[in-house]
């Protein structure tokens, strides 16, 4: 690895050889809703590694972040559907049914089939096999993002090659995983990683010693800075309203149909508007919601958005809402990245006290926090805040400051960069030392 690519006085130490590589296999490839992975990917580029990314879907999106621009990395897409691309199977089996490891990786997955005898299973299976096939031979190393089925796909294909893996592990995939799958994937990876405290302890838990806890953070370096000034107001004019915004996919563990509650019943004397940025499968139904209560004309749905675009809305905006619950299936927030955006641009923010909220927002420093699936705490909180916009600015200020402080980016990739290079280690869960 080239030197001093990482302007940053933790400076990971590495073994990689000129001609190693590594594979990030993800989800979908680009994605809006993952900026945090295209970050990481992004400065691990940055610091001289060779990465080829290995996608199992092909993008939805029809827009893209700046970014995803920036990233030159090689790019493969497994079969999204395997009857669509049989022969390209069939192709990967004749190839890989003689290496080594097939049988053991084959053993694994029926094993892993029986208990769980669903499509998408074998869906993971197939593109294993075209993964084994179709890696470079100068890439030993495989790291997925997200413990569920990218994980799946990694874990069979590094049985099959032989290969060495890690994973990082998120949200949604944390909390709906099996425990079976978890402990298993666990025990095998290399090492792991996770963006939450919250999340890192129920991971530890289940097999000690394997997880490290590495936050996003951002990359301060490559956004645009707070705006200059913020705007005084206390939504007391009707042509002026308070500016409310919300940054997150349309899914039932946003809460946005509490938060859609609570703004049905603020008071009338209390002129807002409501910004929602985001796509989802309840996007409508949110609409529906917002049209039945009456409050449908003080709200701007403005769907998916590029980074850009998102950020121009941080700046406009006068105070973040996040109003994340614990989903009926079990599904949750980890720490989103979102909240660190908003904290970025010098926002003040109300968030949920659920999940790992509280780990980056400090009630009455740095925002505040309301029991979840409570819309009169969400109305007390944005009242609060938009009668005091000293206080809003206050907390806008520490919010800033917190993030500069303790979700640096750099340090974090740092740790990802130093696992990488040191793959046969294992890892511990502290900053890595220069």
């Amino acid at each position: 690895m080239r030197k001093n690519q990482i302007e940053h006085p933790l400076q990971a130490k590495t073994i990689f050889k000129n001609t190693d590589e590594i594979a990030i296999v993800v989800k979908g490839y680009p994605r809006l809703s993952e900026t945090f992975i295209a970050q990481e990917i992004l400065s691990l580029q940055n610091a001289g590694i060779k990465i080829t990314i290995i996608s199992l879907r092909h993008p939805t999106d029809k827009k893209q972040h700046p970014i995803n621009k920036k990233i030159t990395a090689e790019l493969l897409y497994l079969p999204e559907y395997l009857s669509v691309e049989l022969f390209r199977i069939m192709r990967s089996w004749a190839k890989v049914r003689s290496q080594k490891g097939y049988k053991k990786a084959l053993r694994t997955w029926l094993k892993d089939f029986f208990r769980d005898p669903t499509p998408n299973r074998i869906r993971r299976w197939g593109q294993a096999l075209v993964l084994s096939a179709e890696l470079s031979p100068s890439i030993k190393h495989l790291y997925a993002h997200f413990l569920h089925t990218p994980a799946s796909v990694t874990y069979y294909a590094a049985l099959m090659t032989g290969r060495s893996w890690s994973v990082s592990a998120h949200a949604k995939d944390i909390w709906l995983t099996p425990y079976w799958e978890k402990n298993e994937k666990l025990l095998s990876c290399k090492w792991a990683v996770t963006c939450s405290s919250y999340g890192f302890e129920h991971l530890n838990s289940i097999v000690s010693g394997k997880t490290q806890l590495s936050y996003h953070g951002l990359d301060l370096t490559s956004l645009q800075g707070p705006p200059p000034t913020r705007l005084l107001n206390t939504g007391s004019r009707t042509d002026d309203p308070i500016k409310l915004l919300s940054v997150g996919r349309a899914v039932p563990k946003k809460g946005f149909d509490i938060l859609l509650n609570a703004l049905s019943k603020l008071p009338s004397d209390l002129n807002w508007i409501w910004t929602h940025v985001g796509g989802g499968q309840e996007l409508k139904k949110l609409q529906k919601i917002a049209h039945s209560l009456a409050i449908d004309e003080k709200i701007i749905w403005r769907g998916a958005c590029d980074q850009r675009e998102v950020f121009d809305e941080y700046q406009r905006a006068e105070i973040f809402i996040l109003p994340s619950v614990i989903a009926k299936d079990g599904d949750r927030d980890g720490l989103p990245n979102v909240l660190m955006e908003a904290a970025s641009q010098e926002l003040c923010c109300i968030a949920s006290d659920v999940a790992a909220l509280s780990e980056f927002i400090i009630h009455d420093k740095t925002g505040l926090l309301v029991p979840p699936n409570n819309p009169d705490a969400l109305v007390q909180a944005i009242i609060k805040l938009s009668f005091d916009y000293n206080l809003r600015i206050e907390m806008g200020s520490n919010n800033y400051k917190r993030l500069k402080k303790d979700f640096c980016h750099i340090t974090e990739v740092n740790k990802i960069i130093y696992n990488l290079g040191n793959s046969e280690e294992g890892v511990t869960n502290k900053i890595v030392e220069p």
